[in-house]
C-alpha cells in the first residue's frame, strides 16, 4: 500500500432541502489510510438557527434547545477543511452528504467540493449487491458489523460505521495486507522454504520403524517407487 489517506464522513441535518431552509446540524470525519481506520477523527455539533421537527428529533437525538449554543457551520468550517484536506470523500448516498456540505461551504463563502472527489458507498454496494437492500444498516447486518453502539443517527457513529462497510467493500481486511514488493516477499517465500539446520529425531521406535517396513515391503514389494534406482 502506498499510504492512501481518504475520510469518511456523514452528516446530520435538518431535512432535505439543501438549497432551501434545511441546514446541517452534524458532521462526523473519520480519517482512513490505506482503507483502514487510524483513530484520528472530526467531529462538530452546529446550531442550524432554525427548527428541528420532532421526526428529524426522533432520528438523530437533536434538538434545537440541544444546538442552539453550538457554532454556526461558518465557525466551524475552518476546523473542517482543514481535518479532510485534499482527501477523497467517502459517503453514504453521497448526493445528499455533497449537497449539503457544499451549500453550507458557499454560505460560509468557501469553494465547493467538486462531485469527483466523493466516493459514495451506496453505489459501490449496489455493484457487488445488485437487487438487494444497501442501506447503511443493512450493509452492517451483512458485513457482520455491530450495530450497539448506535441508538439514533450521530455522524460520527455513522462515518465509524461507513469507514468499516467501505473497508468490506473493498475486499475487506485481506486489502491492507503489503509485503512490500517482489524483493520481500521472495525473501519471506524463501525464510519459508529454508531447511533446517539441525534434523528433527525421529518419533518412531525401532520396532515401530521395523514393522513399518516389513508393511510396506509386503504391500508394495521389497523396491517401491522412492527406492528404485538406489543401492
Amino acid at each position: 500500500m502506498s499510504g492512501v489517506r481518504e475520510i469518511a464522513f456523514d452528516t446530520e441535518t435538518t431535512g432535505f432541502d439543501a438549497r432551501g431552509d434545511d441546514r446541517v446540524t452534524e458532521i462526523g470525519c473519520v480519517e482512513l489510510i490505506d482503507f483502514l481506520p487510524t483513530g484520528k477523527t472530526w467531529h462538530a455539533h452546529i446550531n442550524p438557527q432554525r427548527d428541528i421537527s420532532a421526526r428529524v428529533t426522533e432520528i438523530t437525538g437533536l434538538t434545537a434547545e440541544f444546538l442552539k449554543d453550538k457554532p454556526l457551520f461558518k465557525d466551524i468550517a475552518d476546523g473542517f477543511r482543514e481535518f479532510v484536506g485534499g482527501s477523497p470523500l467517502i459517503a453514504h448516498n453521497a448526493d445528499f452528504d455533497r449537497g449539503f456540505i457544499n451549500a453550507e461551504l458557499e454560505r460560509a463563502e468557501f469553494d465547493p467540493y467538486p462531485r469527483k472527489r466523493f466516493i459514495d458507498t451506496l453505489v459501490l454496494a449496489r455493484r457487488k449487491f445488485p437487487g438487494a437492500s444497501n442501506s447503511l444498516d443493512a450493509l452492517c447486518k451483512r458485513f457482520d458489523i455491530s450495530l450497539a453502539s448506535r441508538t439514533t443517527h450521530g455522524a460520527l457513529i455513522d462515518a465509524e460505521l461507513l469507514a468499516k462497510v467501505y473497508l468490506e467493500l473493498k475486499g475487506g481486511r485481506v486489502q491492507s495486507l503489503d509485503l512490500g514488493g517482489e524483493q520481500q516477499q521472495a525473501e519471506v517465500i524463501s525464510s519459508v522454504a529454508r531447511s533446517r539446520p539441525t534434523a528433527l529425531p525421529p518419533f518412531l521406535t525401532d520396532k515401530e520403524q521395523a514393522e513399518h517396513e516389513q508393511f510396506i515391503a509386503s504391500a508394495l514389494g521389497e523396491k517401491p517407487i522412492w527406492k528404485r534406482g538406489q543401492v
